[in-house]
């Protein structure tokens, strides 16, 4: 039996716990009789994982549920095996839960032509829609959801005591998840979202992406202030709610302007 290296009490992340990187974080939340995967990750990655988990100890059949933070397959690829593996159930947004129930490669980013991705994203049913407010029972253990939108409209954010675990809404580097049109991102929603984490009480953030890490408001703000340059910029495409550049054009056209 592995010792167990708890980042907070009830809380394993599973790739500190192997010391090397699975893909996105992983948390295991337990308390004396049952426990939950917060995200699964890769299909590829999945015997190893629940290696470690036996490893560690937790009896497979005490399984709560599976928890997909949002329907991204670096996130979810591995959810219909692990169900099967684990007699569970799978928890998520009503937004998310219907991507997973179709299996939609397109919109989980597991097939982007562009750049060679073609994923398989194996389909699987969602037992239980989490809801913005609702709490989720773990053994003795409640966490609170939160609906994050933005990065995905379908993103969650669950919040134990003065733990919050993030999703894809900040990164401990400021960066956030991807924002792309086609993949369902708002930026104004993604403000929002930062902007509640920010107001909360809240201490630690256990984001679905690198280290966990204290929040920082100050960060937070900055963080903020790039997205909404974001939100009047080019670059961000249909995600952009408009483009200043046009309308100095416009002045300039009328004007006869030449270049100066």
């Amino acid at each position: 039996m592995l010792e167990r290296m708890p980042v907070f009490p009830h809380v394993i992340e599973l790739n500190l716990q192997a010391r090397e990187r699975f893909g996105c974080s992983i948390y295991l939340v337990y308390d004396e009789t049952q426990w939950a995967l917060i995200d699964v990750g890769y299909e590829e990655e999945l015997d190893r994982i629940i290696e470690l988990i036996r490893d560690l100890d937790f009896p497979l059949s005490q399984c709560q549920t599976l928890v997909a933070s949002h329907a991204d397959v670096d996130h979810i690829q591995g959810l219909a095996k692990a169900k099967q593996i684990l007699k569970t159930t799978v928890s998520a947004h009503p937004a998310a839960a219907a991507l997973l129930e179709s299996g939609d490669r397109l919109a989980t980013f597991a097939e982007v032509s562009a750049q060679n991705i073609h994923l398989e994203m194996p389909p699987v049913q969602v037992e239980h829609r989490l809801e913005d407010g609702q709490k989720l029972q773990i053994g003795s253990l409640e966490l609170e959801v939160w609906h994050t939108p933005g990065h995905t409209d379908g993103q969650l954010a669950l919040r134990m005591d003065n733990l919050l675990f993030s999703g894809d809404n900040l990164f401990r580097d400021g960066c956030v998840g991807a924002i792309d049109a086609h993949h369902g991102s708002n930026i104004q929603d993604f403000i929002q979202s930062l902007q509640r984490i920010q107001a909360s009480d809240v201490e630690w953030l256990l984001p679905s992406h690198g280290p966990v890490f204290r929040k920082d408001n100050a960060m937070i703000d900055r963080t903020i202030a790039r997205l909404d340059q974001y939100l009047h910029m080019a670059d961000f495409g249909t995600c952009a709610i408009d483009w200043p550049l046009m309308d100095q054009w416009d002045e300039e056209l009328a004007e006869g302007r030449l270049p100066s």
